[in-house]
């Protein structure tokens, strides 16, 4: 008999049975994990629709940056996930640049890019969503609305940061062809909103960052961040979205969403 093998074993199960008998798992819990994921998108839901403007700040591994401003606009859809699409002002050479995406619960998204230089609308295949867009460390698929069935979920544990107590949820794509395999989402506990997410790649090696800062909170419900700063750590390289006028409550419906409009957003 293994004497040492037999006492962990024995350790193991004396352990197990602790914690089951004051309530606890023995193992991180996907159902938890779900859970905090519910929580965060229910008290994101109904806000209906929303528009703002975003300045981009790229940022090479050198430190030098180029900017460029933006247009976004977002419609809830009861039942789906989210549409939004996004117009380029500036600079010069991007102008007139559209992207407009239709996420869905389940399935793949609907994506497609107006690049006025070629004067047509190039949709995005499901195997290229893990791209960059438009040259910065944002992927197509960071881009769609963070729907809870685009993954499965593991509650890893509470950390004080700041404090501050955070639910630390370890999710995992559903999409095969995403350029993720995890990603872990740190949830403030207090307003359950997502601060921050560590993505890791295809190897399961750290890939980027992305921290939500400076948050704002309107309709008396809806928490939305002033900044957004993607850092990828294998490139060196960080893109930063600033956020500015959000309104709510503009009255979009379906037709301002349609891809025939990509043209002539204006």
């Amino acid at each position: 008999m293994n004497l040492t093998r037999t006492s962990k074993t024995l350790a193991f199960q004396m352990a197990a049975v602790f914690m089951a008998l004051n309530g606890a798992s023995a193992e991180p819990s996907e159902e938890r994990g779900l859970e905090i994921a519910k929580e965060v998108d229910l008290r994101d839901t109904g806000f209906g629709d929303m528009k703002a403007e975003m300045e981009m700040a790229l940022q090479n591994r050198h430190g030098d940056v180029s900017t460029r401003r933006m247009s976004m606009k977002t419609l809830e859809v009861q039942g789906d996930g989210d549409k939004s699409l996004i117009y380029f002002d500036q600079p010069r050479d991007v102008k007139g640049t559209a992207f407009l995406s239709f996420t869905h619960k389940e399935g793949q998204d609907d994506q497609w890019l107006y690049l006025p230089a070629l004067a047509r609308v190039k949709r995005i295949a499901s195997n290229n969503k893990s791209g960059p867009f438009v040259g910065s460390e944002f992927a197509y698929e960071d881009l769609s609305s963070q729907e809870v069935e685009k993954y499965t979920y593991k509650y890893i544990e509470d950390r004080e940061i700041d404090g501050k107590n955070f639910l630390i949820v370890e999710r995992y794509p559903v999409d095969r062809s995403s350029g993720y395999t995890r990603q872990i989402m740190y949830v403030e506990e207090e307003r359950y909103i997502v601060t921050k997410i560590v993505f890791y790649d295809r190897k399961d090696s750290l890939l980027k960052t992305l921290d939500f800062v400076d948050f704002n909170q309107y309709l008396d419900k809806f928490w939305r961040p002033n900044e957004m700063v993607m850092e990828n750590h294998q490139t060196g390289k960080k893109t930063e979205l600033s956020w500015s006028e959000y309104v709510f409550s503009n009255g979009y419906t379906d037709r301002d969403f349609d891809q025939k409009t990509l043209r002539n957003i204006r």
